[in-house]
This record gives C-alpha cells, sequence and structure tokens, in this order.
C-alpha cells in the first residue's frame, strides 16, 4: 500500500517503471489477501470448511493473482529491455498510456483464462463439504467433487505449463538481450545497468523458484506429505508478496529517499 500510495500522490513517479511497480504492489495484495483468510482459518484457527459461492470467487481471485503475477514480471523485464537497449527512445516508445494499456489488457486476458476454472466446477456434482488444502485453489475445489479430478487436473496442468513457459521463456529472452546490450556499455553504464536489473531478478527468483521446484519434485514421482505441498504453496504465495515491496521500497532509490524523508521529518 506504501508503494502505491507514493506513486500515485507523487506526480514525479508517474514514469512506466513506477506504473508497473504499482500494477506489481496491487497483484501482490489480491494475489495474498485471497487465499490468506482461509489459510488462517485452516492453519490456526482449525476450521476447514467455507461456504461455495465465497470459495468459488476466492479462487478465481487467486488464479487471476497467479496468473497477472507472471503477467507482471514479464511486462517489467519488457520495461528493463527497453530502457536498456534504447535509452534515449524509451520515454518516446513505452509512454504512461501504453504502460497502462498494455497493463488492463493483460488484466482482461488473466481473468479471461481463470473465468474456465468456475465455469467447469458449477457444472459438476459435489459429495464432500470440507477443504484437504488450505485455501480455495482450483485443486482444493476439485477434490470436493464425485468426479474423477484426473482428466481436469491434465487440462489445468497444460494451461499453467503453457503461461508458465511462456512468461519465464520471455523473461530469459528479455535479460539475454539485456546481457548483450550490457557488454557493449561502457564500465560506469555497465553498474548502472545491473543496479535496475537487480530488484526484478531478485523477485523473479522468488516467485518462479518455488513453483519450478513443486513441479520438478512432482515429474520427478516424489510424493509429497500434505504438509510438505502446504509448506511449499504458501513460500509460493506469501514468499514474493512478501518479499517485492521492500525490494522495491529499498531498491528503488525514488521510493527509498520519501520513506527516509517521512522518518526524518517525524
Amino acid at each position: 500500500m506504501m508503494n502505491i500510495l507514493f506513486i500515485i500522490y507523487d506526480k514525479r513517479l508517474h514514469k512506466p517503471m513506477y506504473l508497473l511497480i504499482c500494477n506489481l504492489a496491487v497483484v501482490d495484495i489480491l494475489y495474498s489477501s485471497s487465499a490468506s483468510p482461509t489459510m488462517i482459518g485452516v492453519l490456526v484457527a482449525g476450521v476447514n470448511t467455507i461456504s461455495y459461492v465465497p470459495c468459488l470467487l476466492e479462487m478465481f481471485a487467486f488464479h487471476v493473482g497467479g496468473i497477472m503475477e507472471m503477467f507482471a514480471l514479464s511486462i517489467m523485464a519488457f520495461d528493463r529491455l527497453v530502457a536498456i537497449s534504447c535509452p534515449f527512445k524509451y520515454h518516446s516508445y513505452l509512454t504512461n498510456v501504453r504502460t497502462l494499456v498494455l497493463t488492463y489488457i493483460l488484466w482482461i486476458v488473466a481473468c479471461a483464462l481463470v473465468s474456465s476454472l468456475p465455469a467447469t466446477l458449477l457444472s459438476l456434482p459435489h459429495c464432500y463439504s470440507k477443504l484437504k488444502y488450505t485455501f480455495c485453489d482450483y485443486p482444493a475445489i476439485l477434490r470436493t467433487t464425485c468426479v474423477d479430478p484426473t482428466p481436469y487436473f491434465n487440462e489445468a496442468s497444460i494451461i499453467v505449463f503453457f503461461i508458465l513457459f511462456f512468461t519465464f521463456t520471455f523473461i530469459c529472452l528479455s535479460y539475454i538481450l539485456i546481457i548483450f546490450f550490457v557488454k557493449l556499455s561502457s564500465n560506469s553504464n555497465k553498474r548502472k545497468m545491473g543496479s535496475t536489473c537487480l530488484s526484478h531478478l531478485v523477485v523473479v527468483t522468488c516467485y518462479y523458484c518455488p513453483i519450478f521446484i513443486l513441479m520438478v519434485l512432482t515429474r520427478l514421482g516424489v510424493v509429497l506429505t500434505l504438509e510438505a505441498r502446504h509448506g511449499l504453496m504458501i513460500g509460493t504465495i506469501l514468499g514474493p508478496s512478501l518479499v517485492n515491496p521492500f525490494v522495491y521500497c529499498l531498491r528503488t532509490k525514488e521510493i527509498r529517499c520519501k520513506i527516509f524523508g517521512i522518518f526524518k521529518n517525524s
């Protein structure tokens, strides 16, 4: 919220990079808050029941947040690529309006992709009223139905794989091009370029590592206990949302100076 408020109220921060940081903060709030209430209820209070409609809404918000996290990191990688490869034409290529339009399009795409999940679940008969997992995601609700979940899991896995593959490949290609342009630059510019990309690299690592660990373990045939799966899922959801604000508060000079200025004045 601090990042969002700083960027909204300071007109000097109305630039593409800060708009994307603001978008990432909104995504983090949606992603973590959609799962946290039920997660706290299950793990702390032992209450693993929830009304059907709120559970579907929570699931929709959670998966939109997850997809938008990947989209937000991808568009931020693209922003850094344009800034480093075309520094003098950056503001003409990537304007505030274009950044906002691209962000809106990604939100629409994410909502369209996720909308098929509740549409699938609504037509299935339900036999159980208790959640097996710690919050309302697609697998948790699917486990409450009376049907064989395998074909539905396979369908969802294919969609998730393609989104993960596309976004992660796009980020990797962006950084390959960034490294190429950095090598052509002077030593002073190399440090500056490296500093601008470090925050994004930290955030990307925090988000994708737990996901890939979970996928690799599953593909290797490692049978995870329910507690181990819960631990990895909690790390995937809450880890990036906790790290991202601190990274961009402390690594972004303008936001860091505003925070220090507030404490000095107080």
